[in-house]
């Protein structure tokens, strides 16, 4: 058996996530994190832990059972924690975890942008319409 370098075990590694492949890993990672609500989860928690209520107060619009798929997910995949605390009734605080706290950053950026850029998009949404109809 052949030494591998640190180098040629990276490129092997890389390879081995390719979000174009279709049986790519990364790619569902990638869908997880393009949902709307994934978004404005992770931002509200980057600015403080919440609480259920507390976060479904923020998101307007998003129903019990999305934010429920949500906040599992992120669970799931190792970007909120969620922590129970024995009262009556029990309360539950979700937060990011280091990992989560990794991703902020890049969606912040890109909520930042979805909003600074809403204007030109509805011009050209606009001019797409008329030009189609």
């Amino acid at each position: 058996m052949a030494t591998r370098t640190a180098a040629q075990r990276r490129l092997e590694a890389k390879a081995d996530y390719d979000a174009y492949l279709a049986s790519c890993p990364s790619r569902q990672l990638l869908a997880t994190l393009s949902d709307k609500w994934v978004t404005l989860v992770v931002c509200a928690l980057g600015e403080r832990d919440h609480r259920y209520s507390e976060l479904s107060t923020r998101l307007a619009g998003v129903s019990q059972k999305m934010l429920t798929q949500t906040l599992r997910s992120l669970e799931r995949d190792g970007l909120v924690d969620r922590a129970v605390t024995a009262s009556v009734p029990p309360r539950v605080d979700y937060s990011l975890t280091d990992l989560g706290r990794s991703l902020l950053e890049p969606i912040q950026h890109v909520k930042a942008w979805a909003e600074l850029n809403m204007p030109a998009v509805d011009e050209a949404r606009d001019r797409y319409d008329r030009v189609s109809a």
